[in-house]
C-alpha cells in the first residue's frame, strides 16, 4: 500500500495554537435513502443544495417545493426517479414526515417562517446562506470509491472548502478503494479482542501516511 505523503509548509494559516478557534461541529455520514428531505426554493440556492445532495447520495429521498423553478430542478428530478418536485408555494404540510429541512427562498422573512416551523416540530434545518439559522451544515465532500471526507470551516468560507475539496481529490489516489478493500480483507481475519485487532490495524496503517514538517526537507 502507497504512502499518501501530506507536506506542512508556513503560510498564511500558520497561527499559534492559543489564537486558533475550534469548530466544535460534530460530523456525521447520513443514510438519505432511509428518511425523507425537504427543500424549499427553487432557484440557485436550492438547485445547488439538490445537486450535491444527489451527487453525494443519488438515492436520497428529496421533496422539492418551490412555485418556480429553474431547469436545473427538473434536470436532476428527472435522474432521479425518487424525487419528487411539487410546482406550488409552501404549505406547513410539506413538514410531515420530513426529518431534515433545507430552505433555499429568496424571501428571508419566508425562510425565517419556515424554519420556526420545522424547529417547532424538532426538524433539523439548513437555511441557505444564513448560518446563525443553520442547525447544520451542508460541508464540501470529497468521493474517492468508498472514502468519503467531509470538510468543514464552521459556516464561514464555502470557497475555501471547495478549494480544499479540490486539492484533496488531486492528491487521494484514484484506487484507494483497493487499499480499503485489502484493509477490510485483513481486518475480517483478525482473531482476538477488540484492542488485539486495532494494534494490528494500527501497525498495518503506520505507514500510510508519511509527514513532513514545515522545517523538514521536502525534497523541493
Amino acid at each position: 500500500m502507497s504512502p499518501i505523503i501530506i507536506t506542512t509548509k508556513a503560510s498564511f494559516m500558520d497561527q499559534s495554537a492559543e489564537n486558533i478557534s475550534r469548530n466544535v461541529l460534530y460530523p456525521v455520514f447520513l443514510k438519505l435513502d432511509k428518511f425523507d428531505i425537504l427543500i424549499v426554493g427553487g432557484g440557485d440556492a436550492g438547485a445547488e443544495k439538490m445537486r450535491y445532495i444527489m451527487k453525494s447520495s443519488p438515492n436520497a429521498r428529496v421533496t422539492l417545493v418551490a412555485p418556480e423553478f429553474i431547469e436545473e430542478v427538473a434536470e436532476i428530478a428527472g435522474r432521479h426517479e425518487q424525487v419528487i418536485v411539487h410546482k406550488r408555494n409552501f404549505e406547513e404540510g410539506d413538514l410531515n414526515g420530513k426529518k431534515l429541512v433545507i430552505v433555499a427562498t429568496d424571501d428571508h422573512e419566508l425562510n425565517k417562517e419556515i424554519r420556526e416551523l420545522a424547529v417547532a416540530r424538532n426538524i433539523l434545518t439548513n437555511v441557505a446562506d444564513t448560518p446563525d439559522l443553520c442547525d447544520f451544515y451542508l460541508g464540501s465532500i470529497v468521493t474517492k470509491g468508498d472514502l468519503k471526507v467531509a470538510i468543514s470551516t464552521n459556516g464561514k468560507s464555502p470557497t475555501f472548502a471547495k478549494r480544499f475539496r479540490m486539492l484533496l481529490e488531486d492528491i487521494l489516489p484514484e484506487n484507494i478503494t483497493e487499499t480499503l478493500d485489502r484493509l477490510k480483507t485483513i481486518r475480517d481475519s483478525l482473531k482476538g479482542d477488540f484492542q488485539h485487532k486495532i494494534d494490528v490495524l494500527n501497525q498495518i496503517t503506520s505507514n500510510l501516511i508519511e509527514k513532513n514538517d514545515k522545517n523538514g526537507d521536502t525534497g523541493s
